[in-house]
């Protein structure tokens, strides 16, 4: 599932090719994909006919179109979503479920194979839809708490990665990016958050911060022709991952294999050496 880095490369892409364009036409071609906007695929379109996109706003992994009424179009992008910009005479894409001609000349689509994803419109939404205000900001986001952040970590009483992952808590980020900033502060993803320092706490959240700036630097993490931008162009940040998927590979820092475990029905990757694992853990 794209995390915040993805997210926010398309986020950016919608901003330098839609904002201040309006909305012609917007046709849905598998109603799936508004299936939770309540009023049905002809209302979804209905209501979007002459608007003008405003401006974006996320939050973190969900996007969304401020529209110039103040509704706005919530955007998950799910397991497999893509939001491209191209041109009218492109070939129609296999997987593609919902599209807006803009007067610009050219077609917001969003593409989704899985159909995990999917699009609604949120009334008065604009500057946050209601639908997501329980997920929390990201530690990228200016207004984003820390002692706040602290605080709640603390009364988890969960592993780290477990509560990096709980988008109540914090958002943007996934599996991906939760191991490479547990790798680049040296703890393990069943260190005990109740033991945590406030000290800790500040400094892996700066990390966190570094692994998302870096990552955006590259265009996002890419390991398959779905994660995009809105031009169709992959990422690079595969290829920077230190933990992530690189099981049997020597750490960079002490070259010492990194290891695999399951982890809620996923893949936690760490050095054991570097990140050993807590004799009073948490999962």
């Amino acid at each position: 599932m794209p995390e915040l880095p993805e997210v926010e490369v398309v986020r950016r892409g919608i901003v330098e090719h839609a904002v201040g364009a309006a909305i012609d036409k917007a046709t849905v071609y598998d109603g799936r994909s508004v299936r939770r906007h309540l009023g049905g695929p002809t209302d979804f379109e209905d209501r979007l006919v002459g608007r003008t996109v405003a401006g974006v706003g996320r939050r973190g992994k969900y996007l969304w179109l401020r529209l110039d009424n103040d509704d706005a179009v919530l955007t998950h992008l799910g397991m497999s979503g893509q939001v491209l910009i191209q041109r009218p005479d492109l070939v129609a894409q296999k997987h593609l479920r919902i599209v807006f001609d803009l007067d610009n000349g050219r077609q917001l689509r969003f593409v989704d194979q899985r159909i995990f994803g999917g699009m609604l419109v949120s009334d008065g939404g604009a500057d946050l839809p209601a639908e997501i205000a329980h997920i929390a900001r990201d530690p990228s986001d200016p207004a984003f708490d820390v002692d706040l952040f602290a605080e709640r970590l603390k009364r988890r009483r969960t592993g780290i990665k477990r509560a990096l992952l709980d988008q109540g808590l914090v958002s943007g980020i996934g599996n991906i990016y939760a191991d490479e900033a547990l790798w680049l502060a040296k703890l393990h993803y069943a260190r005990a958050t109740d033991t945590m320092r406030k000290s800790e706490v500040i400094g892996l959240l700066n990390v966190i911060r570094d692994v998302f700036t870096s990552a955006l630097s590259q265009g996002g993490t890419s390991f398959d022709a779905l994660y995009v931008n809105v031009n169709g162009e992959s990422g690079y940040f595969d290829r920077s991952l230190e933990a992530y998927g690189q099981e049997g590979l020597p750490c960079s820092r002490c070259g010492t294999p990194i290891r695999r475990d399951s982890f809620m029905n996923r893949s936690s990757y760490t050095c054991p050496a570097c990140q050993p694992r807590p004799r009073n853990g948490r999962w």
